[in-house]
């Protein structure tokens, strides 16, 4: 009851100021800095006063330094790791739990939200920012407080609802590289109880990267979305929000860079490949052939429809929900245009689902609760694609085997006289999986006011998760080697020579043991999953708290291995934290420790399987336990100056965990950083022409990846002449901008990675079976200006 008063009496004051014209609306944002709501309780609550480690970043921050999606707000928020390298399948992990898997068999344990809707783990998960009012990091399980049961944290977007002013914006941004954004909003009252909210959004670039054999760019941006939302206020305070959500994407798919030198076409690289020999991919020449396009594009599609309706005794919400995207992503495999090691992947998605989430929450003296059902279908398909020729094939069958298959083939031929061409023949293969899930969920969160300054909170969910998964990989395609065989039959060459026609007809890179017939399985799994926490304000401002969470993720299916599952995972969470504001002195201070046990962790690893011969990645369980200390600061000095930080210190390690056909990593070192650390200067000029001048300057360190005795075979650690992978990695961002006072428009300059440090980074073995090991490089300094105009 103190924190709302003293909120009321803050609101009232700068209302009285501003209309005196003794407070700017800069300084009353600056004073209002300490009263941010937020949503992570699914309660509308001051964030000093919740009980969870979350951080917040609100659209002012966002515009500064230029997030524009999950993927580029990597390393500015310790603790979460978000690649975002392939539009299509990104990987996002908080204190250090998550996953990389491509497939379509696995969940995602941190949990993506817009408006409390649930984006998936793939193709949905990470698109581009669009109207966004905050977004929230909430670190632990969060089973009890959304929709779907995120395991290892959630992230939750909030966007902007229609409001009853007339409103118009746009954004346009120019920078190197030949980078365009654009963003235009328009809010229209079309009555005293309806309201239309328009939000379009378009991303350009060029590309930063070049392909040095036929000159194509990489690293581009070509997506664009909208966003429509039409809010009704209907009698007795009922509001319904229909909202529709576009967007389109199709730019170049991520290239490899080859780590090996330069070989001549023709000719092989030197097998296998050695680390004393690798080349530093940030300077090297890029050469890339995928023989079909290398492309990654996607068209999604969401409607939600969200009706509010106070009942007196509590407040009624219905989210209904549909998303449906497609996607493609045809990108390189082996990072040269040599067709001897030529080999490329596709990966082809469909995804459809459905949610139904009802809430009932409401409050008293005695206690806020909160009482939810949740309904989840989900209906996936995926081809996954191997594309690569006979001369592949046959520099592999010789660097496994020493046995030049086909060139040997070609030389029986010749020594014949036989007019007959093994070599040059594409080959191609398919794995096609498709996946039919159920998820329901019933789920309370009561927090119990036990005193005035002491608070329980107890919440339970009970989740039932069904799953039909079916594979099939069909019979390799290679029309033109099908010919060469059957005119080679007719002249009996292959007489006596039936495991070598065998090897020609059957599939090699996807599973050379697997039938061609589909094969299906279908599995239940139910969870009842626990939360509980103790807060207690010792002043308005100061609060400290404990708390014990369980998180469930259900079980799956491996994509790439027929009939392959894994268990379901389970995580207890103890956390104890503070969180106080120091208003004497304005310091914001928060701190949070943090010890969590899993039991099967779903993670990806690579896996030489027996009967194939390039590795693939698999999902594994592994049980790991961490410790860690998560801090925020944020201190106002002088008025116009923030000065702000945040780090967290986690030690992941397996408790027991033995790689299939490896070693045993029990008591190793999971490879998550010790330390991620980010830090800044926020600094404003006031009355300066008429508006005011900003200065951001933050910097972000990540530390190296801790290695273990696996860490070689998946190349997470390597150290190379020149360059480390897996090394500690810094960025610097810089944002100098004037906006008028009345905030009508403002013109900005920004840069990205101010110093130009450059990262090699997802190293990649899994074709160095054809001697090509290769990685990625992170983008150079990118800058440019910016133009903001608001009516």
């Amino acid at each position: 009851m103190q924190l709302k008063k003293r909120k009321i009496a803050v609101c009232i004051t700068q209302a009285l100021l501003l209309e005196a014209g003794v407070l700017t609306l800069a300084h009353a944002d600056e004073e209002a800095t300490q009263s941010v709501t937020v949503t992570a309780q699914s309660r509308a609550q001051e964030a000093q006063a919740v009980p969870i480690p979350f951080q917040i970043l609100k659209a002012e921050q966002l515009e500064k330094t230029g997030i524009t999606n999950l993927g580029s707000m990597n390393g500015f928020i310790p603790g979460l790791q978000a690649d975002g390298n392939r539009a299509t399948q990104p990987s996002l992990y908080l204190r250090g739990v998550g996953t990389e898997d491509f497939g379509i068999g696995t969940d995602a344990p941190v949990g993506v939200y817009v408006d409390g809707v649930y984006s998936g783990k793939t193709g949905g998960a990470l698109m581009n920012f669009n109207d966004v009012q905050r977004i929230e990091i909430l670190k632990g399980p969060q089973g009890t407080l959304f929709g779907r049961n995120s395991a290892g944290g959630a992230i939750s977007i909030v966007s902007n609802e229609p409001s009853d002013e007339l409103e118009a914006e746009a954004t346009l941004r120019a920078g190197n590289y030949g980078s365009r954004y654009l963003s235009g909003l328009l809010n229209i009252p079309l009555s005293n109880d309806l309201s239309l909210r328009f939000n379009a959004v378009d991303q350009q670039s060029d590309g930063w990267l070049r392909d040095s054999g036929n000159g194509q760019r990489y690293k581009d941006q070509n997506n664009w979305g909208t966003r429509t939302s039409l809010l009704w206020k209907g009698p007795e305070k009922t509001r319904v929000l229909l909202t529709w959500e576009h967007e389109n994407l199709n730019q170049m798919a991520r290239p490899p860079i080859s780590l090996v030198p330069f070989s001549p076409a023709g000719t092989a690289p030197a097998f296998p490949a050695s680390i004393s020999s690798f080349v530093d991919p940030r300077r090297e020449l890029v050469y890339n052939d995928t023989n079909g396009g290398n492309t990654e594009s996607r068209r999604f599609d969401g409607v939600t429809i969200r009706i509010e309706k106070p009942l007196g005794w509590a407040d009624f919400t219905s989210t209904t929900a549909y998303r449906h995207f497609n996607s493609f992503n045809q990108e390189d495999e082996d990072g040269t245009n040599n067709p001897v090691t030529f080999l490329n992947t596709a990966n082809i998605e469909r995804n459809s689902t459905w949610q139904q989430e009802f809430k009932l929450a409401g409050k008293n003296g005695i206690a806020d609760w909160l009482a939810g059902a949740s309904f989840y279908k989900e209906n996936a398909f995926q081809i996954s694609q191997v594309n690569t020729n006979t001369d592949s094939y046959n520099t592999i069958a010789n660097n496994m085997l020493g046995i030049p298959l086909f060139s040997m083939l070609n030389g029986g031929a010749a020594q014949y006289g036989l007019p007959l061409n093994f070599l040059g023949q594409s080959w191609q293969e398919n794995m096609i999986n498709h996946g039919d899930y159920q998820s329901a969920a019933v789920y309370g969160d009561v927090i119990w006011h036990l005193q005035p300054k002491l608070n329980l909170t107890t919440g339970l969910r009970l989740t039932r998760d069904s799953k039909e998964f079916s594979w099939n990989y069909p019979a390799r395609l290679a029309a033109g080697l099908d010919q060469q065989i059957a005119l080679a039959n007719q002249y009996g060459f292959f007489t006596g020579q039936d495991a070598a026609l065998a090897a020609l007809t059957q599939n090699f890179f996807i599973n050379g043991s697997a039938t061609s017939s589909a094969a299906a399985v279908k599995k239940s799994w139910t969870d009842v999953s626990p939360r509980l926490v103790l807060d207690y304000h010792y002043t308005p401002d100061i609060m400290s708290y404990a708390s014990v969470t369980k998180g469930y993720q259900s079980g799956g299916f491996n994509s790439v291995t027929m009939g392959a599952q894994f268990q379901p995972e389970d995580v207890w969470n103890y956390e104890i934290g503070i969180k106080s504001y120091l208003r004497n002195i304005k310091l914001m201070l928060n701190a949070s420790l943090f010890h969590y046990k899993f039991t099967n962790l779903q993670s990806l690893t690579l896996i030489q399987a027996p009967g194939t011969p390039i590795p693939a990645y698999q999902v594994t369980n592994s049980d790991q336990d961490a410790t860690g200390l998560d801090v925020e600061a944020s201190w106002t000095p002088v008025r116009g100056m923030k000065l702000f930080g945040n780090a967290e210190y986690i030690d992941q390690k397996y408790t027991h965990y033995v790689v299939q056909n490896g070693p045993d990593l029990s008591g190793q070192p999971v490879g998550t950083p010790t330390w991620s650390i980010t830090g800044g200067v926020d600094y404003t000029w006031y009355d300066v022409l008429n508006g005011n001048l900003n200065l951001m300057l933050q910097h972000a360190y990540t530390g190296a990846t801790r290695c273990n005795d696996n860490s070689a075979a998946q190349m997470s650690c390597v150290k190379a002449p020149g360059f480390n992978i897996g090394g500690p990695q810094h960025r610097t961002d810089l944002h100098f901008g004037w906006q008028r006072q009345d905030r009508r428009w403002g013109v900005s300059l920004f840069v990205n990675n101010l110093f130009n440090q450059r990262y090699v980074f997802n190293a990649n073995p899994i074709t160095a079976v054809l001697g090509t090991p290769f990685a990625s490089v992170s983008a150079p300094r990118m800058m440019g200006m910016q133009l903001n105009v608001r009516m």
